[in-house]
């Protein structure tokens, strides 16, 4: 037999193998724990210092955008409906109408989109530019007043501090690249984060939740609240950096749905001559509304941008409750025929993307949620300046006396 081949020292060492599957002592195992334990610190420490300076970036400018209506407001940038006879309260123009009125403002220039805000459903937004396929950077946007297709003005643009602060939390004024980049940060946050869990859960079982210990050093009571706060802001930061990770993928996503499901539905119209004379807009809405009766209009993408094709207008449906309007539903209008071409049910991936937005921006629950989400961005910016704080004080010895 095999065994009998086997020395004294193998058939111990097997019998010990076949009479247990862990052979350790409560001293090794100690050892182990507190080594895993040093490496889970290792992976904290190192995450939170590569990604601490963009998670302060993201929170300083996302704390103002939260108030966004309210920043514009600040500025004197807000545009609001105006008040009008009660004769004319009801009174709408038409798609066409709203969409003349605003090229008028900017000669030349072809339309890019038809957008309704859910919360200003009487100040339709046009966006325009020289070409259809402008960069959204360089484009001009005009508010109109939808019942009386009176151009309102322009909503801040280029150079203003609501520009520039969604800039720097979008992408940082580096395109593409930016996005990505800061979406790897958000990947990295979520490693400091769970890795920050692992490390606290010792002190935890010990001592319990959230305890700050006043009479100790100085550091140590810095470090008691970096944790404390942490914990409490747990849930609301692995959401928050989930989601806008998520995000940073928004260009991917919309180049892959219009390299699949888009290009299957203009296949027949691949070989075709561009569109010289388009059909009404009101018509294309209509015909959309038959297809999704229990949706309204979002948005209206003219042919030529990145959200329609150069044959199509695309009419982008959305639910009409609190929780359904960002269940969206794109409806391919023929832009010559104003007939139907085709409505598909968005891919999985694009349903996870609008899905993961409002619940980043906090968006979806009025003035009580904005403030709650104010109150966590600072939070986290308390816990990311207090973790900063204890990486630069570490071997300074006049800052760990109490």
């Amino acid at each position: 037999m095999p065994g009998k081949f086997l020395t004294g020292g193998d058939r111990r060492a097997a019998a010990r193998a076949d009479a247990s599957p862990d052979t350790r002592t409560p001293a090794d195992k100690r050892h182990m724990s507190q080594r895993a334990l040093r490496a889970w610190s290792i992976v904290h420490r190192w995450t939170s210092l590569v990604c601490t300076a963009f998670m302060l970036l993201l929170c300083l400018t996302g704390l103002p955008l939260v108030f966004g209506h309210e920043l514009d407001i600040l500025t004197g940038d807000a545009i609001e409906a105006p008040a009008l006879p009660a004769s004319q309260a009801d009174a709408r123009a038409s798609y066409d109408a709203v969409l003349r009125a605003a090229l008028k403002t900017h000669p030349g220039h072809v339309p890019q989109y038809m957008i309704w805000e859910p919360d200003e459903p009487l100040l339709p937004i046009v966006v325009s530019a020289p070409h259809a396929d402008t960069p959204p950077d360089d484009t001009l946007s005009t508010t109109v007043d939808a019942r009386t297709a009176q151009p309102l003005g322009m909503p801040p643009g280029k150079g203003s501090l609501k520009f520039v602060l969604l800039k720097l939390h979008v992408d940082m004024f580096a395109g593409l690249f930016g996005k990505l980049f800061l979406g790897a940060m958000g990947v990295v946050f979520l490693a400091a984060i769970v890795s920050g869990i692992v490390v606290y859960l010792p002190f935890w079982r010990k001592v319990g939740l959230g305890r700050v210990r006043l009479k100790k050093k100085r550091r140590v009571v810095w470090l008691d609240w970096h944790n404390a706060i942490g914990m409490l802001t747990l849930a609301w930061a692995l959401l928050v950096g989930a989601t806008g990770s998520i995000n940073t993928l928004a260009d991917l996503m919309l180049e892959a749905w219009r390299n699949d499901q888009l290009a299957q539905m203009v296949a027949p119209y691949r070989d075709k001559p561009p569109v010289t004379v388009r059909a009404s807009i009101d018509d294309a809405v209509k015909t959309a509304r038959g297809v999704a009766p229990d949706m309204i209009p979002s948005f209206v993408a003219f042919p030529g941008t990145r959200f329609a094709s150069p044959h199509h207008y695309a009419v982008w449906m959305r639910g009409d409750g609190i929780l359904t309007t960002r269940i969206m539903r794109p409806v391919l209008v023929d832009a010559s025929t104003g007939a139907l071409t085709d409505a598909r049910e968005l891919p999985w991936y694009l349903k996870v993307l609008l899905g993961s937005q409002p619940l980043h921006f906090g968006d979806f629950g009025g003035m009580p949620l904005k403030i709650f989400w104010a109150a966590f961005d600072v939070l986290t910016i308390v816990v990311l300046g207090s973790g900063l704080y204890l990486w630069l004080t570490r071997h300074n010895p006049r800052k760990r006396r109490g």
